[in-house]
């Protein structure tokens, strides 16, 4: 929404033009409407939400963000209550549920009919994270002995309470998915044409408790705008949709990204979560890396006498130790990355380490010899002192591309999350190896 539209909306609010506001905002696109109601003050977004039309207020309400839904949940009638809960699509009354307290919810249940409240609390009861947990029921069916005519007049009389009608599903008397066919092949088709002849039998499907993100990977895979949802026995339950893809998509992007910055998921905005909450999300991970951390101060003490021998050895721990865990994260990430899309798997367990091995070999041959003759230059009569720096680069960088594309892997095999084993982790990992990979070259080709 342009700024001086959103202006001009709100003067009409302050001034309290209602009817004037009602005709501006049915002109606006729902989501640009729900951004405008939530920058408002409680009092004046509900109130704003009350001019909407009847058609319209369902979907600038599952747009809304949770806690402005439950202020006008709480402020409207049971019957504009119950009006909003019956023009939600039901994949947006569960997203609602799910992020408001208790009592908020129950009131909704209580004002929802019962066959809406029956197919909410069956949803609810899905595992998170599973495919019925975002799959919306409300899709377009037919029956295989449908004429074309006799279906185009169905999606025509149905296809309003439908989330997408592109996709048609064709299922049997017990709801038992039998075929697909999209509405552009009944629209080039014959009247006459049954729609058993026209439909596509080789089903790819996803089963209502399987894991979201093997669903989404699937429908990125194939180009699905939609993907049946079916239950144990085949049954047609819900669709899951582009839109929640995208969401899902979101979600997990944002969590991996927490992960891999060693901050523990946090499932609301940052300007929308406490900074007690942003900071119990974060000192778990902390602790345990400040801990692991002491490891590499243990490594430093027990090879004090080499310090005191040749105290030049002493700085070049920090290229050593940086450039390891900038080697071992570019390997982490682009391996997390990897099996986030779907491009890598635990069986190429092997492929990954022979590339990071052949990879690493290249780079750390290059950086060491770098290092070699920038050390040479110098430090002129501290060949051997070159010769080992260079040395324990090359190691270094060896190892931590090594464990920086396994450790992923090796996660994805004890079935935890890859994205855990990233920058953070395999510094640490990689910062404690190299010190001794260090040392023990230096021990080995110095007077120390």
């Amino acid at each position: 929404m342009e700024k001086n539209q959103f202006e001009a909306l709100r003067e009409l609010t302050e001034r309290r033009d209602y009817r004037a506001l009602r005709t501006a905002l049915a002109e606006e696109n729902e989501v640009d409407i729900a951004e405008f109601i939530e920058a408002l003050p409680e009092e004046k977004a509900t109130v704003a939400f009350r001019t909407l039309p009847k058609e319209l207020a369902a979907e600038v309400f599952s747009n809304l963000p949770p806690e402005t839904q439950q202020v006008i949940i709480m402020s409207v009638t049971d019957r504009e209550l119950s009006a909003i809960v019956e023009d939600l699509f039901v994949d947006d009354a569960v997203d609602m549920l799910e992020e408001l307290p208790a009592n908020v919810v129950r009131r909704v249940l209580k004002n929802a009919h019962p066959d809406t409240r029956k197919l909410i609390n069956q949803f609810l009861n899905y595992p998170e994270n599973s495919v019925g947990s975002i799959m919306t029921a409300e899709f377009m069916d037919l029956k295989k002995s449908m004429t074309v005519e006799a279906a185009i007049k169905h999606i025509r009389r149905t296809g309003e309470e439908s989330e997408s009608i592109y996709t048609c599903y064709v299922t049997d008397a017990s709801r038992r998915l039998e075929g697909v066919l999209t509405v552009k092949e009944l629209l080039l088709a014959g009247d006459e044409e049954i729609v058993a002849d026209l439909m596509e039998t080789d089903l790819i499907t996803a089963e209502t408790t399987e894991d979201r993100e093997e669903a989404v990977a699937r429908m990125m895979k194939y180009d699905f705008i939609t993907m049946p949802v079916v239950d144990r026995e085949n049954r047609l339950v819900g669709i899951v949709t582009v839109d929640d893809v995208m969401d899902v998509m979101e979600e997990e992007a944002t969590e991996d990204f927490e992960k891999m910055a060693a901050i523990a998921p946090s499932e609301k905005p940052y300007l929308k979560t406490s900074a007690f909450s942003l900071a119990k999300h974060r000192i778990v991970w902390l602790l345990v890396l400040m801990i692991s951390g002491m490891i590499t101060g243990g490594i430093l003490g027990r090879y004090e006498a080499a310090f005191a021998a040749m105290p030049l050895l002493v700085t070049f721990i920090p290229m050593l130790t940086d450039t390891g865990g900038n080697a071992g994260s570019q390997s982490s990430t682009l391996i997390i990355r990897g099996m986030a899309v779907g491009e890598i798997g635990p069986r190429d367990f092997f492929k990954v380490l022979w590339k990071e091995l052949r990879v690493s070999l290249m780079v750390g041959a290059a950086l060491s010899a770098v290092n070699y003759v920038r050390l040479i230059l110098m430090y002129p009569g501290n060949e051997m002192t070159a010769l080992t720096v260079a040395l324990a680069l090359f190691v270094t960088v060896l190892l931590a591309k090594t464990i920086g594309g396994i450790l992923p892997m090796a996660a994805k095999l004890v079935h935890a999350d890859p994205a855990i084993m990233a920058a953070p982790l395999i510094t640490t990992i990689v910062d404690a190896i190299s010190l001794v990979v260090y040392f023990k070259i230096a021990c080995a080709l110095l007077p120390i």
